[in-house]
């Protein structure tokens, strides 16, 4: 057994790209290994901002010898009427570089038995520029030189070290070695590895941490320690703190935490002005006391050591400073305006120039989240701050405070509006309405809140989808996927069964500016959202398929919970049994439809009578309804009767009106199916 390292050295890249390209490496790695049978105990990933690298421990000497049969033509086409072998069996033997009278019959069939030997690990290893280092891919990308080879940043250095060999290869001009760098300032150019067992202790001595989550556990230890021994309060659990930690990490080589102050005169400014000018755009840790309470310190992290560490504090003290005293500045300014005044200021602000303005928009907006708002039987007290919102929603847009901090949008609104004398509920909704703002965020947790929320992103999407400009493949500049995504995340949040296709419909005759919208488009985009959300949620293709179909009100949450259902059940005894009932009438049903109701007087034989009075008193409206759990059950107890059906009823009755009324019973039931989605997307094992 041997170890291997593998540095790919580079210019310092983007923090939000360091960690996703290490574990990149790492998966490319995984992949080349298994498709060389290499083994390998244990594969340890190493990341800095400026390199890539993973340490093979315990690598075998070389791949597995293996044997395999490739199955040929058969028997009675492998020779002619004289005993000659065909061109079928020349043929085979020759691509499987062998001769006919090698070959094996087995089964009916020529067979060819291949072996193929092992190969030596260093000439394994040779191939890794090739077909890992080359092949990574970015979200960014840069080209040096006169290459037209691009990369994430311009590859430095590379090291490929077989315990104390280097193993020959490139990638562009650059040649592999057993020379890394050390940290940029306070170490020599280059650092000799002696051995890949040696990687991280000799880049440790050089100032270099390269393991990332040791890196991360001291800086947190470091930043941990100043605010114990201060008396000040450091929560590096949230979400946001947890994000600042990953980036301030990717930035640093050799990490050294620090506190600095400002004026406690600053503390006057809203906590949100605060935290977003010191974490946002210093990429610093504000701290707290015990009661919660923003103090006027901070923490940060330094890449380098403690040598002149007053003067790195000072200037960022300054940094610091010159910001806050925008935020002063811009606070009070925006406080002698009213907001009929940003109001007068966004009329002029443009939504998109094939759509209108912001203020175009928001009046949309307060048309359909009245709709909405009505819809979902809100008090008249919630109907009345809706619209109130609705109507000023965005006017922070043209504030001062946002035009500089444009990542407090909305809740500068919110702060504004209570100041500007509006009620706590018109205000809270303004903070919302731009809610989740991420993936997995906190989504909207006010009726009022939640609909504006809903409304707005809803027309944003109705009004882009008239404007032909939908996403295309990974392409979504607009942030429709995201909207659509926030809007079934809501509505799934509050428990809102909404008729979206009768809502949208509605808004799309009472607005010329989405008259060109498919509804039914709009709708399938929105399921889109519900099928991908399923999909990243673990539940099986098939399953995800059959529930996210025949969408036809537009009803997300009941598409979600109808899936999330069958995923629930596609684990019970019987639920095989179930799924073929179901699909056998569906597919019987879907031959010969029949429009008249079931005449009750046309049942002839026990099981039909039986399977009539089970669904007699069903109705999809009423399925729907009562939930997908309840849908689900409802049809599960129709198993046996459609069971018992089959086995004693001829469906194609040689009396035209009997056939015509067993049609008509499996149409019944198929509709009911329907409201379990499309039961023939299920594959049953």
């Amino acid at each position: 057994m041997a170890d291997f390292i593998l540095e790919i050295g580079l210019e310092e890249m983007p923090a939000h790209l360091v960690s996703k390209a290490e574990a990149q490496l790492v998966e490319r790695t995984t992949k080349f290994l298994a498709d060389h049978r290499l083994a390998v105990g244990a594969i340890k990933p190493y990341a800095t901002p400026r390199r890539l690298a993973v340490q093979l421990i315990d690598l075998a000497a070389g791949s597995e010898a293996i044997s395999e049969e490739k199955r040929g033509p058969a028997v009675d086409r492998a020779k002619d009427d004289e005993g000659n072998w065909s061109k079928a069996a020349q043929g085979f033997a020759r691509g499987q570089g062998t001769t006919p009278e090698a070959l094996t019959e087995k089964d009916g069939y020529l067979w060819a038995k291949k072996v193929i030997e092992g190969e030596p690990a260093d000439r394994i290893l040779a191939r890794l520029g090739d077909e890992v280092v080359a092949h990574m891919t970015f979200t960014t990308y840069m080209r040096w030189g006169n290459h037209s080879f691009s990369y994430i940043r311009p590859i430095r250095w590379l090291v490929a070290l077989l315990d104390q060999e280097v193993i020959d290869f490139t990638v562009l001009d650059v040649p592999t070695g057993n020379l890394t760098r050390g940290h940029r300032f306070l170490s020599n150019d280059h650092v000799l590895i002696p051995a890949a067992q040696d990687y991280e202790a000799v880049l440790e001595k050089a100032y270099v941490l390269a393991d990332a989550k040791k890196r991360k556990e001291r800086i947190a230890d470091q930043l941990q320690t100043i605010a114990n021994k201060a008396d000040w309060q450091l929560d590096l659990t949230t979400a946001a703190a947890e994000d600042l930690l990953e980036e301030v990490n990717n930035i640093v080589e050799w990490p050294t935490a620090f506190a600095g102050d400002f004026d406690q005169k600053y503390l006057a400014l809203p906590k949100e002005v605060l935290i977003s000018s010191m974490r946002d755009h210093q990429r610093f840790f504000y701290v707290t006391d015990s009661a919660g309470n923003l103090l006027p310190h901070f923490l940060s992290v330094r890449n380098g050591n403690a040598e002149h560490l007053d003067q790195v504090i000072a200037g960022n003290e300054k940094v610091l400073v010159a910001r806050l005293e925008d935020a002063v500045f811009f606070y009070q300014e925006d406080r002698q305006k009213s907001i009929a005044d940003y109001m007068d200021r966004v009329k002029h602000l443009v939504f998109h120039e094939k759509i209108g303005t912001v203020y175009e928009h928001m009046q949309r907006v307060r048309q359909l989240a009245a709709s909405l708002a009505q819809a979902l039987e809100l008090s008249d007290q919630e109907k009345a701050d809706l619209d109130r919102a609705a109507q000023i929603y965005k006017f922070d847009l043209m504030t001062g405070m946002v035009g500089e901090f444009d990542e407090l949008q909305g809740i500068m609104g919110a702060h504004y509006a209570k100041l500007f004398g509006e009620n706590d509920a018109v205000a809270q909704a303004i903070a919302e309405h731009y809610l989740p703002n991420a993936a997995n965020g906190a989504v909207a947790h006010t009726a009022v809140g939640a609909v504006l929320a809903i409304a707005d992103k809803l027309d944003a999407i109705v009004t882009f989808f008239a404007a032909d400009l939908t996403p295309s493949g990974a392409n979504d500049p607009y942030g429709l996927r995201r909207a659509a995504t926030g809007v079934v995340r809501t509505l799934e949040d509050h428990d809102w069964h909404l008729d979206l296709l009768a809502q949208l419909s509605d808004f799309k005759a009472a607005n010329l500016a989405v008259a060109d919208t498919n509804i039914e488009k709009v709708i399938a985009f929105l399921t889109d959202r519900v099928r991908k959300q399923a999909t990243d949620a673990g539940i099986r293709h098939d399953l995800v398929a059959a529930g996210t179909a025949d969408v036809i009100k537009g009803d997300m949450v009941y598409v979600s919970d109808r899936t999330q259902v069958l995923a629930k059940h596609a684990q019970d005894d019987n639920f095989r049994a179930v799924m073929e009932a179901l699909s056998r009438v569906v597919r019987l049903a879907a031959k010969v439809p029949v429009a008249e109701p079931v005449q009750e007087s046309l049942l002839e034989n026990d099981q039909e009578k039986a399977l009539y009075q089970a669904t007699k008193d069903l109705n999809v409206s009423a399925l729907e309804a009562a939930g997908a759990e309840a849908v689900y059950q409802a049809l599960a107890a129709l198993q046996a009767p459609i069971a018992a059906y089959f086995e004693h009823t001829l469906v194609n009755a040689a009396d035209e009106a009997v056939k015509n009324n067993r049609y008509a019973q499996l149409g019944a039931i198929k509709e009911l199916t329907a409201a379990l989605g499309d039961v023939e997307e299920i594959v049953i094992k």
